[in-house]
């Protein structure tokens, strides 16, 4: 297992999430616990020593299987991640009964790492707040040993992170942020980092594999890579990207069965950055995958002067995008909340005069219909 210094400790590389764990019905809170221990045990005895759950995962059962499960072993001998669960702006009051609530349930006495959860578009606002408390209630945690290393997560832009790390950046001791080889520009997820590492703080990683995406690609890009690297998985080149990236400290991935487990376990056995050539090919490949569906909207913003609704039409576009690439997903349900309901796609009168002056002959009013109907 590869490892990575973390403040004077020792990270495995590979943390495992419990977003996924193996399931014995189509109920999400039906968390298989016999099939996950022996997941954690195999995770132990392979040098996995970080897990991270969640007070929304797996519908509120994640922190307790994992947290019983854990008690198995030595509390010295894994690390535990948790977080606040600020994406439900109803729960922006309750910081301390949460937080209680999740160390009962998880039956510890503190929690390694915690995070806030999901810092985005919709809940930016109430998370800079100073009437919730949580940051002040968080740092007093921390003060009394209950956290020992405070962080956060974000799925929001460029600017909402940007004014996160300007209120609490001091404070901030890691972020995790979705990386992985199609986001990396798709997403300006490089800007983002480049944001987080501007003020000294190490990156985790959610979501390497874009929800199983990256594990499965098509044939003639599986060909590519095989010929650069014959023995490497395809799962392993996605984890073979961030390895080569130098702000990454820990990747995580919900791994939901014991072979996925083993299989990331032996990619992890070594560190394997890739190359000048192998990072091209890579995001060669990135780029045609996200230009087959992608519009190839560049924000030079020459719509909006001429849009008679002021409609922001680069930033429609780039939800529009994401959902299309995605098959739906919660991003652009978040981004769309953060927008005024009179600038949403469905305020498109359809007339072109954006259409006119587009250099990239985007057809904006079809997409932005398109989209409308799509977010009904």
């Amino acid at each position: 297992m590869i490892y990575r210094e973390f403040q004077g400790e020792q990270l495995s590389m590979l943390g495992l999430g419990a977003m996924r764990l193996p399931l014995r019905s189509s109920d999400d809170a039906d968390i298989d616990v016999e099939k996950t221990k022996e997941m954690v045990a195999y995770a132990m005895e392979n040098g996995i020593n970080y897990y991270d759950t969640a007070w929304g995962y797996h519908n509120g059962q994640s922190e307790i299987a994992l947290g019983g499960i854990l008690n198995e072993y030595p509390r010295e001998s894994y690390y535990l991640a948790s977080k606040f669960p600020g994406y439900d702006i109803s729960n922006m009051d309750k910081a301390e009964e949460i937080f209680e609530k999740q160390l009962e349930k998880t039956q510890k006495e503190y929690f390694d790492f915690y995070l806030f959860h999901n810092v985005c578009e919709v809940n930016i606002d109430a998370y800079l707040d100073e009437k919730y408390g949580i940051f002040e209630y968080l740092m007093k945690q921390k003060e009394n040993g209950r956290i020992r290393h405070l962080g956060f997560s974000a799925h929001g832009s460029y600017e909402v992170i940007e004014r996160f790390l300007k209120k609490y950046g001091q404070a901030m001791e890691f972020c995790q942020l979705q990386i992985n080889y199609i986001d990396w520009e798709f997403q300006k997820v490089n800007q983002k980092v480049d944001l987080v590492q501007s003020y000294g703080i190490p990156v985790w990683v959610m979501e390497p594999l874009r929800g199983g995406k990256l594990a499965r690609i098509s044939g003639d890009y599986e060909a590519r890579l095989r010929q650069l690297r014959p023995q490497e998985t395809v799962p392993g080149w996605a984890f073979r990207f961030l390895q080569s990236l130098p702000p990454v400290t820990m990747i995580l991935s919900g791994m939901s069965d014991m072979q996925q487990l083993a299989d990331n376990i032996k990619t992890f056995e070594t560190d394997a950055p890739l190359n000048d050539a192998e990072m091209k090919c890579v995001m060669d490949m990135a780029g045609e995958m996200v230009g087959k569906i992608a519009l190839p909207c560049t924000a030079c913003r020459y719509c909006t002067a001429k849009c008679p609704k002021g409609l922001d039409i680069p930033t429609l576009l780039e939800l529009y995008n994401e959902h299309i690439f995605t098959g739906g997903g919660f991003l652009p349900q978040f981004g769309l909340m953060a927008i005024e309901k009179e600038k949403h796609p469905d305020a498109c009168i359809g007339c072109r005069s954006c259409e006119a002056v587009c250099p990239q002959q985007i057809k904006i009013s079809e997409a932005l219909s398109d989209f409308a109907e799509k977010m009904r």
